[in-house]
């Protein structure tokens, strides 16, 4: 396995790589990559004193001192003492330097739309989150924006998404073995299958949901018949890195919410003992045990327990 900062290096050579900036002339100009951010940040505004740019940037004074030297040459720059104080030297750019910035810029939006237009609109919102994070976490701030979170309706390749996940996360977390994600598979066949085929299941009282985060699966509830005026919640799933954040209480509402408008009474759940975090959210939701019972089950010593609310 790489270790972390194996991983770091890592994409940066690959990113380095997919936006360019190693190539001679950058974006097919005659400025390196730190004469270009020079340029960008240059014309933000109409004067920028050096010695404020060379802090912002961080760049060596030497260094930008002949990057600055090269544009005055070039008539991209000119250079002036400050009116406010003598001392200080004022840099802004000319009517050629401004020219010099709007092709970059512009060079640089259609390269990074091309790279955006291969990807689907979900991947690009999951693309542009990471960067949050990345960009939020390095400056020690969080997260850049808040996450959007949907829940919607299932779409093909959801259904083997819960099955899947809840065999993965409940064997890492939990341990338990096969036989909960043969149960899960179990539940959500007994879902897809509606009155048309003979079952008797009525599709209007019977509804899934998936939730999304910045357009990325992130948990799951379905609401099942039970009997003609009680519904069962089941698989209720919540992904770890977007536990927190109030998705499996929005979960449990919005079937809740359902069941009510599909004229059941009451709604019960099963759970176990160790799923203390599920337990806290059914307690919320207005859910107490009713029964409760040791069992093994998915290679386990468990205790099972019923629990149920009023609608």
């Amino acid at each position: 396995m790489s270790s972390p900062v194996a991983e770091v290096r890592e994409f940066n050579r690959f990113y380095t790589t997919t936006i360019g900036v190693l190539r001679e002339g950058l974006l097919r100009t005659p400025y390196s990559l730190t004469e270009a951010r020079v340029l960008f940040e240059l014309a933000q505004r109409d004067e920028t004193e050096v010695a404020g740019l060379r802090r912002e940037l961080g760049v060596d004074a030497g260094y930008l001192s002949r990057i600055l030297a090269r544009f005055a040459t070039d008539g991209v720059v000119e250079r002036t003492r400050s009116a406010i104080d003598a001392r200080r030297l004022v840099i802004r750019l000319t009517p050629a330097g401004r020219a010099a910035y709007r092709l970059l810029d512009e060079r640089s939006r259609t390269e990074i739309q091309r790279m955006l237009d291969r990807l689907p609109a979900t991947d690009q919102r999951r693309l542009l989150h990471a960067m949050a994070t990345i960009r939020g976490l390095l400056a020690g701030t969080g997260p850049a924006r808040a996450a959007e979170v949907v829940l919607r309706g299932p779409r093909p390749g959801d259904f083997g998404w819960v099955v899947a996940r809840h065999g993965e996360l409940y064997a890492a977390e939990y341990g338990w073995d096969a036989s909960f994600e043969a149960l899960v598979a179990g539940i959500v066949a007994d879902f897809t299958r509606t009155a048309a085929d003979g079952s008797g299941r009525p599709p209007e009282r019977e509804r899934a949901w998936l939730a999304e985060v910045d357009g990325e699966r992130a948990g799951c509830v379905f609401c099942m018949r039970d009997d003609e005026w009680t519904a069962r919640l089941r698989v209720l799933l919540v992904e770890p890195r977007v536990r927190g954040m109030g998705i499996g209480a929005r979960l449990v509402a919005e079937c809740m919410d359902f069941a009510r408008s599909a004229r059941y009474r009451r709604m019960v759940l099963l759970t176990y003992d160790v799923l203390a975090d599920a337990r806290r959210i059914y307690q919320r939701a207005g859910f107490c045990p009713v029964w409760s019972r040791p069992v093994h089950r998915y290679g386990h010593d468990l205790v099972e327990q019923e629990w149920a609310a009023q609608l």
